[in-house]
């Protein structure tokens, strides 16, 4: 018999349900990339919706010298004024594109609370589906006001806040199901590695933006919003909400306590096993399952909710707040998420004003805040699950970051070496707490062993953390607003301030996790009870 070729060895050696976990991991993590990436549009365009006014002279000078030939090579909109693009070339255009920003933020912070309990409720393909088209569809419809010369400042609000509303669709969904599909160990590697869907949407989102925002910045909205929208569609035919949709016999953990995989618990009775074989490793076995075609033996008994704890009521918003940790840690992410979300939506344009860069190239440097947030949250996730202690991990990324955020602000204007070396070391301290609270931790909260196995709590759990951090993303951005008039040396301080709050809230866990020994919100060290 010939001997099988290297690459059809390498599928076979991997179990079904290793291939399926691989599968929904990575269709999750590009559901949610897209979605950052419409996101990203609105900073990068925000240097040509207003423009250096001595620029746009410079080139209208040479537009008029052009007018003489009987077909100009360059037209421009018939609204578009010297300094940009009407209402946002007035003098208080930093308070008005501010304002755009909140209006997003604002509704998706409160439509997040909502979000949670409604997803829960739901299966998550068909909410998670009609999210990315609602929100491709708002995307695009932002960039239609370049096509049809609309200037309506109101109806850039609307469609912001709409969009915001139906983005909160996504995070509680994605999270849910990733945490159906893997139980805890080495939760903040995998979940660190997943998160990096943040920083690789709002790259490929500056990238996308950044081609079209000097001669079409319509294209810059509408481009990522087909994207999402694409992405939907692939949700809908392709996501797998549950192991236990597909058989996946992983889902059921021989062992002899109570184990709880992911949003499941699952409780398994069998006979005892000769004094040379002990149990495998539960979570080994849910992660690396070597034969994942075998199901579970007839000698175990399972003992499950109905479908899966579906006969279990649906965990309230205040039940979900008494989990211990939800509180500490959503109002720490209120703060980072503050300090997160003011450099998505405000570094293009820092860079243009500090570095006088083009839009373009503002929008191509910014990435690299974004390639830094990638490494943060992989090495948050590493570090909290070797000491097993996320607060302590989140502690000393924020207490590193303060300063770090003060340095960025003084050296910035030296140079390009200098500001690209500040922008991989600001966003992997910057986003390296952000990544560890929204996943790791909301998953550990989410199956707490204090909601004994009730399947619908992560939702409500991921959305109440985001939702609280949603507030601060929706402050951060319009305080920056406020604020650069007067310097953007103010600016950093304010990021600063926040960065030493969200410390602060957490000092309670880091205690108890330094003086006890036992992670945060009762799971010590994320072993079975």
């Amino acid at each position: 018999m010939a001997r099988l070729p290297a690459g059809i060895r390498f599928v076979v050696s991997f179990s079904r349900d290793q291939w399926y976990r691989a599968f929904i991991f990575t269709l999750t993590f590009l559901l949610y990339a897209s979605f950052h990436l419409s996101r990203k549009p609105i900073s990068i365009v925000k240097g040509e919706l207003h423009r250096s006014c001595a620029a746009s002279s410079e080139g209208e000078l040479r537009f008029q010298s052009q007018k003489a030939s009987d077909a100009p090579p360059h037209q421009l909109p018939d609204n578009d004024t010297d300094c940009g693009w009407a209402p946002f070339d007035r003098d208080n255009y930093q308070q008005l594109l501010g304002a755009l920003d909140y209006a997003f933020l604002c509704a998706y912070a409160v439509g997040m609370y909502l979000s949670g309990m409604i997803g829960e409720r739901l299966p998550v393909r068909y909410y998670l589906t009609f999210g990315m088209l609602a929100s491709g569809a708002f995307t695009a419809l932002f960039g239609l006001g370049y096509f049809y010369n609309i200037h309506s400042f109101g109806f850039y609000v609307v469609t912001q806040i709409v969009n915001g509303l139906v983005q909160t669709t996504g995070w509680p969904s994605v999270v849910t199901c990733l945490g159906n599909w893997f139980g805890k160990g080495r939760r903040g590697l995998i979940m660190g590695v997943w998160n990096s869907h943040t920083s690789v949407g709002n790259i490929l989102g500056s990238l996308i933006a950044g081609y079209w925002v000097s001669t079409c910045w319509g294209l810059s909205f509408i481009v990522p919003g087909a994207i999402v929208a694409a992405m939907g569609v692939v949700c809908f035919l392709f996501l797998i909400e549950h192991p236990k949709d597909i058989a996946c016999s992983s889902t059921l953990v021989a062992h002899s306590k109570s184990y709880e995989n992911g949003m499941h618990r699952v409780r398994l009775q069998k006979p005892a096993l000769p004094d040379d074989k002990k149990p495998p490793d539960p979570e080994m076995q849910c992660l690396l399952l070597s034969d994942g075609k075998r199901p579970v033996r007839q000698n175990h008994v399972v003992v499950l909710p109905a479908d899966g704890g579906g006969g279990m009521a649906a965990i309230s918003f205040t039940g979900a707040l008494k989990i211990p940790g939800v509180i500490e840690f959503s109002l720490c992410l209120l703060f980072a998420k503050l300090v997160s979300y003011t450099f998505l939506f405000w570094l293009p344009l820092y860079i243009t004003n500090v570095g006088h860069l083009d839009a373009k190239k503002a929008g191509e440097l910014s990435t690299l805040f974004d390639v830094g947030g990638i490494f943060g949250g992989i090495l948050a996730g590493v570090i909290s699950d070797r000491l097993e202690k996320r607060a302590s991990t989140c502690g000393l990324m924020l207490l590193l970051a303060a300063p770090t955020l003060y340095v960025f602000s003084t050296i910035s204007r030296m140079g390009l070496e200098a500001t690209i070396a500040m922008l991989l070391l600001s966003g992997a301290l910057v986003s390296g707490p952000y990544a560890l609270i929204t996943t790791a931790v909301s998953a550990d909260l989410g199956t707490h062993k204090s909601l004994k196995g009730n399947s619908h709590a992560l939702s409500t759990v991921t959305a109440i953390i985001d939702g609280t951090g949603s507030v601060g993303a929706a402050v951060g951005p319009l305080l920056a607003g406020l604020i650069s008039p007067s310097g953007w040396n103010n600016v950093f301080y304010m990021l600063m301030f926040a960065d030493a709050c969200a410390l602060l809230l957490l000092i309670r866990l880091i205690h108890k996790e330094l003086s006890c020994g036992s992670a945060p919100g009762g799971q010590a060290p994320f072993k079975e009870h």
